[in-house]
């Protein structure tokens, strides 16, 4: 599953408050949708977090970004570790990012890399354009022939290539946009778009999308057969 959480500066805007307080505001349903998650059973959660056309944003609303990822880190990382959830993070790449922040990050990947009861990615400083960019040169590097790439030889050249592909993707605030997200990973992805602003997306809202879910049909661009009548059978 994945989340891509949108809709923060509007409710902000809704409210008469700075953008930044509707990211201050989107850290409790982070936490949530990840309890949420966790005691659904889910093995797979992908956040994203901030892209890398984040950047263009105005300075100091991107240091209030950076500044409460880190204070979201040093707060709730003993807690995820507790409950068996290994972070990892996708993207992390720009030297813009503080080296504070870095440490933090790397630090809580070292903590819990052991844990498997749930995977948590946060996509940061993340671009789904980038990471195939990126895997396409890795293989041009290696000199590996055009008629040996294949999808799945290319898959293993993307970043964190044990992730699965995505089944479900949520994408909060009505918005129906990919925004450059995990593009190979939710190439057959179903997505739900939920009206909710993400800073008030909570529980009860992920349970409503994973029912949106699993009333899918997913054929995978396949057709399905028609259910036997029964004429002639016995």
């Amino acid at each position: 599953m994945a989340c891509v959480m949108d809709g923060n500066g509007r409710w902000a805007a809704q409210r008469a408050l700075p953008r930044t307080e509707g990211h201050r505001a989107a850290e409790a349903a982070v936490i949530d949708v990840i309890e949420a998650a966790h005691t659904a059973g889910v093995e797979w959660l992908s956040l994203y977090a901030f892209s890398t056309e984040n950047w263009r944003r105005p300075a100091a609303e991107v240091d209030v970004l950076l500044r409460l990822v880190r204070r979201a880190i040093r707060k709730h990382a003993l807690s995820l570790h507790t409950r068996g959830i290994r972070c990892r993070f996708l993207g992390v790449t720009d030297p813009r990012i503080p080296p504070a922040l870095a440490r933090d990050i790397a630090d809580l990947m070292a903590l819990t890399r052991d844990n498997r009861r749930m995977t948590l990615t946060v996509a940061f400083d993340h671009g789904g354009r980038r990471d195939i960019v990126e895997a396409a040169r890795s293989l041009i590097r290696d000199g590996v022939p055009a008629e040996q790439v294949t999808e799945e030889s290319f898959a293993r050249r993307l970043p964190h290539p044990d992730m699965p592909e995505v089944d479900l993707v949520i994408r909060t605030s009505g918005e129906q946009r990919i925004s450059n997200f995990m593009l190979w990973q939710v190439a057959y992805a179903e997505w739900v778009f939920p009206r909710v602003l993400w800073p008030d997306f909570r529980a009860g809202h992920f349970w409503e999308c994973l029912e949106v879910y699993r009333r899918r049909d997913r054929r995978f661009g396949a057709v399905q057969a028609p259910a036997p009548t029964g004429k002639g059978c016995r």
